[in-house]
């Protein structure tokens, strides 16, 4: 599914979140949103999501304008909160979420054990989530975010906390589901995690300064480091200013 961002902007009072946010992301591709807390990612991933709404542009999914109900269940959205009921456990969430998804008993202890595998909590599932850590309670978000087999993961930051090893798992994980066809666009601001994606769009202060793909991106820089892109833009603009 083809995930359309078209000319977003969003204000709050008289600031400016998002300015003319417009990008493509292609069917089967992990698309990363690059940039420090506060450039605007939780907020273009709310209004994809219809959490809230822009001043501007719109969200197209597959040519559907969004929010749309029918769309809306072919997502697996996890925000950056952990949005799980503290006194359930954590199969216990994965069974009330995928309930919600109306899938059947049998797929989804299924679809939960392997999830859990995944994420390193198998032997954790019957924990109740108020005695999780808050990695524990991280990766329990993402093994829910996906027990309904999504076509589309939109994913904020779902690696922080989280140590190199499972991490490498889970970026594993996401890499077959996206040659399995699934779209994926996940924010991060962790540079080197921009090299598990297929595409980025770097942003600061509610604007894109550069989108493309990685490896474009990466010949763009001198030393193979994404973060020297962030630098060249403010060197840039400082040259235009003194001008």
């Amino acid at each position: 599914m083809r995930i359309e961002i078209v000319e977003i902007v969003k204000r709050y009072k008289a600031n400016v979140v998002l300015e003319d946010i417009s990008l493509t992301v292609e069917n089967g591709k992990i698309y990363c949103l690059l940039g420090a807390s506060g450039s605007g990612k939780t907020t273009l991933l709310r209004i994809i999501m219809g959490a809230i709404t822009g001043e501007k542009g719109q969200v197209l999914i597959d040519g559907v304008k969004m929010p749309n109900k029918k769309m809306l269940a072919q997502i697996g959205f996890m925000p950056q909160e952990d949005a799980l009921y503290s006194e359930l456990s954590i199969l216990q969430n994965m069974k009330f979420f995928a309930g919600i998804q109306n899938l059947k008993k049998e797929e989804i202890i299924k679809s939960a054990e392997k999830l859990l595998q995944v994420v390193g909590l198998l032997s954790e599932k019957n924990k109740l989530v108020s005695n999780c850590s808050g990695g524990m309670k991280k990766r329990a978000s993402l093994a829910t975010t996906m027990i309904h087999n999504p076509k589309i993961l939109i994913l904020d930051e779902p690696t922080v906390g989280i140590d190199p090893v499972l991490r490498r798992k889970i970026w594993a994980y996401l890499h077959s589901l996206r040659d399995n066809g699934v779209t994926i666009l996940v924010t991060t601001h962790a540079m080197d995690e921009v090299t598990e994606c297929d595409n980025a769009a770097l942003l600061r202060n509610g604007k894109i300064i550069i989108a493309d793909s990685v490896v474009n991106l990466l010949k763009k820089t001198e030393n193979g480091k994404i973060e020297d892109l962030f630098f060249v833009d403010e060197e840039e603009e400082s040259t235009c200013f003194q001008l």
